[in-house]
């Protein structure tokens, strides 16, 4: 996440006359302001008068003048807002450029953070400020009198350079540098110190600096507070996420990640608190401020050479639990309740073996002498790697200690997995820029699945990859969109732009990448190959091509795996352009091709360039039988091995496990001769590759490259079908938001129940066994019960009165005692059915239910609120969107409700007149986010101009013009997409008249 902007605001001298006469006026309402908003957002200040620094030489280089900020002093700190008086910006220089100069090289911070957080004095409207002081020691590489570092958010009182150090030494005697200058490059987030003469290249300098800024309270960026209630009290903790760009709000430095240095931390803080850094702790001392008070001086042992975005502290009074893993400590920090409920016993139970596990794997200790994880009461980013104090959104890492859901504990097993791998892939080897950002989180991705085989060996490795990484990535990921997972070093990454960098595709592509890596190399090759990079760049940095030139000293110092070309001409061909290939395979003639997946594939699409193509890895399977791996590395080539004679018993499957990033097509004959073995017997495909066929064949109809009735083609097996998975992923095809709004317009629905109930019944059969009697036995393997909720939800859709009359009788038990739990798996769809088939009763019950537990209101409101909103009674839905709205406090405070309410068969219409009639009191309640729910709710089922004029017209009394021109806009591309829809479907319920 980026900080807030930069630009600041710049007025003229004749305005800034005019301005100041208003200033007075303003000064109170500022006040107030800032007591609100202060500790939610920052501006940079921008001017400083900086004790020791010139007066005379106020002025950049160019000649324009620059007014010079002032400095308030530690007694008596103020949150600084300032702005320039002068329109000025810094002529052309390094400081226009993203990446720092290379003339100075950080080698050691002495960092000093003092937090002004005192328990006795929590409030959620004043601001908490800190101060402190860096010493840096940098290496001068370039002679240079013009100094540049990170810097936003800051307010400076020192600023000082000293040197040339002698070697060896850290001599306070050595002379000083004059600074004659200092100033700010607001966009590129640059402090800069004009020198009074030139730094000598191979000498060593001392960077003194002394600094103030704000503790953040409402994101969690750089030095944040969180204010919480543990024991029944208010209290507070203070926390860091420097990642990737924010330690420059916290201290200033060369805040880029190949610019490692070591750290000594030193953190002055309340007695009553505890202190957390990424070291042990070295000691203890006692400071007396200016007023009496005392404070504790906490230290810490230096840390390895590491990038300022793992520096990391922590101030708390939380409580601990610890224990010893291969002689190193580990230590799990959450609320004193959540300790002493036993929230923090898996974690900690988990952690320590899965260090064990991965330092096995790779052959290398974990570098640390100890690792704290603490659970943040909020924390906008899930979970952190920092070296030594991993930090958590604590619903990331606590369990209930009677949670006995697999689902729940690979959860948090999987992002615990996912912040250890990082202390291999991250903190001891550093990707040279932001670029290669996947390196960190793509290959601790991937290895989540095999800590998750570790502790769980009974899930199916091939699926759980499948859906948790592999399915996902495919929906988003096309030719027409910049899914690469590395660019060009050449391409500069703006530093406001570098939080985008953290997305689906450097999560899950990465984690592909390196799966289809290992796949064709061998998990041998493949471990001794990172075992190999992760030695060499050890407490260093690399980039991509030292991966790939690792693999290949493992590849050559072997001959039985042969490659067509390099590694690094193999996935460069993947990682430096997005989207995928699809590979078509003629079964007739052998011929395989392939070309870039589009969004709505039509004729004129074609190949522009070789950049086009993937040097593609195709695992195969014929009739059965694995075959030896072939590679695609031009657009067309032959394979007489894989035609296939006129025997019924002769198929042939491509992308075998699913190891490739990439769809499959086949020719009429392939897909006909595949239907005839899933027909004959299913079984003899495995259930991974009857997954892939359903995926694959849905999306490509969906996308103009094969029919509809290719698809649904598939289907035709499935009252065979006993794998639940492969189950799933044709529902959520079946029966979507799509087919379920167009209910009404076509006679699909009563087809659809026709075809379907002829085939359900015997996986209804298998599930509701399992619910009625053991839904235990599915416990370790929790895709399985995910499944069993969607096969649970068709059937009641479809009106199946044994799946009815189950979700009534579940209701009502748990209706008589609540203590009596849904099982977990269909909670959601028991609670919903029960709304709808029962009376005001039921639905007040729950009401009440949801108004006095006392969970978390984003837990309750998973569940409850879709329930509450599926109700058949219009007046029960039109009451409820009602409360929401009038009520003061809101329970519910989300306009999710009106959407849950919308997304329903009947509140769709009742959600739309209660809109249209209650506009304003919904738009002051909820801002401009209600102008989306409104289009959505409105518009979902719009076809026509005529319709979008009519809705237009009136909404006309509730829409100002501005907003009339963004609704019209998103009414058209949703008639757009309800008209493609309305064919498909029209085809569909075709198909399902002739296969019924």
């Amino acid at each position: 996440m980026s900080p807030p902007s930069s630009s600041g605001i710049y007025v003229s001298r004749g305005v800034a006359l005019l301005l100041a006469g208003l200033t007075v006026a303003l000064l109170l309402a500022l006040v107030v302001l800032a007591a609100l908003y202060g500790n939610c957002t920052l501006v940079q200040p921008s001017e400083q008068h900086i004790p020791g620094v010139k007066d005379t030489a106020s002025t950049p280089p160019g000649g324009q003048e620059q007014a010079r900020p002032t400095w308030t002093p530690e007694a008596a700190l103020e949150p600084a807002v300032a702005t320039t008086s002068q329109d000025w910006r810094p002529p052309s220089g390094p400081w226009n450029h993203s990446r720092l100069p290379p003339w100075l090289v950080p080698l050691h911070y002495d960092l000093e953070l003092w937090p002004r957080l005192w328990p006795d004095n929590l409030s959620y409207t004043e601001s908490v400020t800190f101060t402190g002081r860096v010493n840096i020691t940098v290496l001068c590489t370039v002679a240079t009198s013009r100094l540049l570092l990170h810097s936003f958010f800051l307010t400076y009182k020192q600023a000082e350079v000293w040197g040339p150090l002698a070697l060896g030494t850290r001599n306070a005697t050595v002379g000083r540098v004059p600074v004659d200058n200092v100033w700010f490059a607001l966009d590129t987030q640059y402090m800069v110190l004009d020198l009074g003469q030139v730094l000598q290249p191979g000498s060593r300098y001392e960077l003194h600096l002394g600094f103030s800024g704000q503790v953040l309270q409402c994101v969690s960026e750089g030095l944040f507070l969180n204010l919480y209630t543990d024991q029944g009290k208010l209290r507070g903790l203070i926390a860091t996420q420097m990642e990737p760009t924010f330690a420059r709000t916290v201290f200033p430095c060369f805040d880029e990640p190949a610019l490692k240095a070591t750290f000594n931390i030193t953190i002055i803080h309340h007695p009553g608190y505890k202190a957390l850094s990424n070291m042990p702790q070295l000691g203890q001392s006692e400071r007396i401020d200016v007023n009496g008070s005392r404070w504790t001086v906490t230290t810490f042992h230096t840390t390895p050479r590491m990038p300022t975005y793992l520096v990391a502290l922590a101030i708390c009074d939380f409580d601990h639990v610890s224990r010893t893993e291969r002689g190193k400590e580990i230590r799990i920090w959450a609320r004193k309740d959540a300790v002493a409920n036993g929230n923090v016993d898996f974690a900690m139970n988990a952690t320590g073996p899965i260090f064990s596990f991965l330092e096995d794997l790779f052959n290398i200790s974990y570098s640390l002498p100890k690792t704290d994880i603490i659970a943040l009461p909020y924390f906008d980013n899930g979970a952190m790697e920092n070296w030594g104090l991993l930090t958590f959104d604590e619903s990331s890492l606590l369990l209930e200690p009677d949670d006995e859901l697999t689902e729940e504990r690979v959860r948090v097993l999987a992002v615990i997995a996912h912040e250890v791998g990082h202390q291999w892939f991250g903190n001891l080897v550093t990707m040279s820029w932001w670029n290669n950002i996947w390196l960190n989180e793509g290959l601790a991705s991937y290895f989540e699945l095999g800590i998750i085989n570790y502790f769980y060996p009974k899930l199916p490795k091939n699926e759980i990859f499948f859906f948790n990484f592999l399915h996902d990535v495919l929906r988003e990921d096309h030719f027409q969109r910049s899914g690469a997972v590395s660019t060009k070093v050449e391409n500069f990454t703006e530093t406001n732009e570098i939080k985008e960098l953290f997305n689906i595709y450097t999560y899950n592509k990465g984690a592909c990448m390196a799966r289809m890596l290992d796949s064709f190399l061998s998990q041998d090759l493949f471990i001794s190959a990172l075992q190999s990079y992760l030695e060499t760049f050890s407490y260093a940095n690399a980039a991509q091509d030292d991966l790939w030139r690792h693999f290949q000293m493992a590849i050559d110092e072997q001959n039985i795996i042969q490659l067509p070309t390099t590694v690094k001409n193999i996935m460069d061909s993947w990682t430096y352009q997005g989207g995928f290939p699809v590979i078509t395979l003629n079964v007739s003639t052998g011929v395989m091709k392939q070309e870039p997946f589009y969004l709505e594939k039509t004729e004129n699409r074609t190949l522009v360039s070789h950049n086009n193509t993937w040097i593609v890895p195709i695992f195969w399977m014929k009739t059965g039988t694995t075959q030896p791996l072939v590679w695609l590395d031009r657009s067309s080539m032959v394979f007489p091995e894989m035609q296939l004679s006129d025997s019924d018993s002769d198929w042939l499957t491509l992308n075998f496990n699913v190891t490739g990033y990439y769809r499959v097509n086949y020719d009429e004959l392939g897909w006909k001769k595949l239907n005839q073995q899933l027909e004959k017997d299913p079984k003899a495909i495995p259930a991974i590759t009857r997954l892939q066929l359903v995926s694959d064949a849905f999306a490509l109809s969906k996308n103009n490259y094969i029919e509809i009735e290719t698809a649904l083609d598939l289907t035709k097996y499935l009252a065979e079908e006993d794998e639940i998975l492969v189950w799933f992923e044709v529902l959520v095809n079946l029966i979507n938001r799509d087919v379920i709004s167009d209910v009404n317009n076509y006679a699909i629905y009563p087809l659809l129940k026709k075809y379907l109930l002829k085939r359900i019944n015997s996986i209804w059969n298998t599930c509701s066994t399992l619910i009625r009697k053991n839904v235990a036995a599915l416990q370790d393997d929790y895709l399985a019960l995910l499944s069993v909720e969607k096969v649970f939800e068709t059937a009641c859709w479809l009106g199946l009165e044994d799946c009815l009359q189950l979700s009534k009788e579940l209701f009502r038990k748990w209706m008589a005692d609540p203590e009596i739990a849904i099982p977990h798996p269909i909670q959601r769809v028991a609670l919903c059915n029960g709304i709808a088939l029962g009376t005001v009763k039921e639905w007040d019950f729950l009401f009440s239910f949801y108004i006095n537990i006392t969970k978390e209101k984003e837990e309750r409101g998973s569940r409850l609120i879709p329930a509450m909103s599926c109700s058949k009674e219009p007046w029960i839905l039109n009451r409820f969107m009602e409360y929401v709205v009038t009520v003061n406090p809101n329970p519910f405070n989300e306009t999710n409700v009106i959407e849950a309410v919308a997304a329903s068969e009947v509140g769709q219409y009742v959600a739309k007149d209660f809109l249209l009639n209650n506009w304003p009191a919904v738009s002051e309640r909820y801002g401009p986010e209600s102008v989306d729910v409104l289009v959505w709710i409105v518009g979902r089922t719009v076809s026509t101009d005529l319709q979008i004029m009519e809705l237009l017209c009136f909404l006309g009394n509730v829409l100002d013009e501005h907003q009339k021109i963004a609704v019209h806009t998103k009414l058209q591309a949703i008639k757009t997409e309800n008209l493609k829809n309305k064919k498909r479907i029209a085809r569909m319920a075709e198909w399902l008249w002739k296969n019924t």
